[in-house]
Formats: C-alpha cells, structure tokens, sequence
C-alpha cells in the first residue's frame, strides 16, 4: 500500500467539492444578468425536455438583460411558459422576435437570505472535504495495521492535512467573492 492510494481519491474528492461548490454558487441569482440561472430549466421540444440553451440563443446585453432567440417560432410560447413555471420568479417580455428577461434589483432582506444560502453551500463543500479527510486518514491507519509502516503513515497524513487546508480556502474564497458579487449594489 503507497500513501498516494489514499492521498490521490481524497484529493479528487476534494476536488469535486470545490466544483459542486462553484457551480452551485453559479446558480444562486445575484442581482446581476447571469445566464446559468436558466440551466436549471427544461422546455418541451418534440417530447424530450431540454435545457433552454439547447433550443435557443441566450445573450446578456447589459448587466440586468438576459435575451433568449429560439431557433424555432414554435419554441417561445414553451421557452415562456417553462421560465413562468419555474422557481425563477421572473416574468418574461416577449416580442415576438425575442424572449427577455429583465432582472430586477435585489432588496436588502433577499440580499442577506442569498448570502444565508450561499454560506449554507460552502458549509456542505466544507464537510465534503473534511469527509475526504475523514476517509483518507481512516484507509491510512488501516495500511498501518497491513504493514505500512508508522513513519511513512504520519507524513502521509501530514500531506492529507495540507491538502484540507488547500481546498478550504478555495471554498472561503469561492464564497467570499459571491459574497461580494450579492452585496454589491
């Protein structure tokens, strides 16, 4: 047993939840004009739902505009009708040639619950990543009792350790700029 069969799966564990975390981060609508806050949203299209991306072009003409052009006629009333039915809380403007969507200012009460949630996001990256830990200094001290030896054993998890360390301040820093990003008026 190599202490890299255990350093390498925490890593990428850790590695996950970082990514989780951004994507998720992503998501979390923050006054501005962001088009993954559509990813989440499927439409009808000749009986298969699909992301709205897959079935129209999705811009940002300025900081509080995302504009939808479906390639087909027949997809604004289903584009409209899935961003109406969906937890987005927007109501779209259609004109015909353009589905938009203007996104309006936050107030300061949902502000602070975006920041809430957005904290409640890196917590569970953090856990993840502690768990990783968790699990790689577990399978560690059962190498020892297989043979691996005590010396060996200490400064892999020394390396676990700093590879914590390493992600959750990516995490703290993930969150750190979302955080900015809401608050800013």
């Amino acid at each position: 047993m190599e202490p890299s069969d255990y350093l390498n799966p925490a890593e990428e564990k850790m590695e996950m939840a970082v990514a989780y975390l951004d994507e998720s981060l992503a998501h979390i609508r923050a006054g501005k004009a962001n088009p993954k806050i559509l990813d989440a949203i499927r439409v009808d299209y000749y009986g298969s739902a699909s992301p709205i991306s897959n079935v129209a072009n999705i811009s940002v003409p300025d900081a509080r505009t995302i504009t939808i052009t479906p390639w087909e006629k027949s997809m604004f009333k289903e584009i409209e009708k899935a961003i109406i039915n969906s937890d987005l809380g927007i109501t779209p403007e259609n004109n015909g040639e353009i589905i938009r969507i203007s996104i309006p200012p936050l107030t300061e009460e949902r502000r602070r619950s975006l920041v809430k949630q957005s904290k409640a996001e890196a917590e569970n990256a953090k856990v993840s990543v502690r768990n990783a830990r968790r699990d790689a200094i577990e399978g560690l001290k059962k190498a020892v009792k297989q043979g691996m030896s005590e010396d060996v054993e200490k400064d892999a998890e020394v390396s676990v350790q700093k590879l914590h360390d390493k992600y959750l301040k990516k995490i703290d820093e993930l969150f750190a700029a979302k955080e900015k990003e809401i608050l800013t008026v």
